[in-house]
């Protein structure tokens, strides 16, 4: 299932996440910094796993950022985090 980007909010792509890490824990982690509108964990059509990365979006740009700038390289439950804006996906 594609992931949809609203271009009106900051779409950020958190990776190496903690594989028991729920949408509400990470949403509490970037709410730190501002209004989080979604979250999306990405998971194994099969087994429902997490595959360990997902999908953030926050309303302002401006702390989308500070939380992109902030929790790069941060550890959360035990797992170093990668943080960074998401990027649409490319055309094949």
């Amino acid at each position: 299932m594609p992931v949809e980007f609203n271009y009106f909010e900051m779409n950020i792509y958190a990776g190496n996440l903690n594989y028991n890490i729920s949408e509400e824990d990470l949403e509490k982690v970037f709410a730190e910094y501002g209004e989080v509108t979604s979250v999306k964990i990405i998971r194994d059509k099969y087994t429902d796993q997490s595959k360990g990365f997902g999908f953030i979006e926050m309303a302002d740009d401006a702390a989308a950022q500070k939380a992109i700038d902030e929790l790069n390289g941060t550890e959360v439950k035990g797992r170093e985090l990668r943080v960074n804006q998401a990027r649409p996906p490319r055309e094949q």
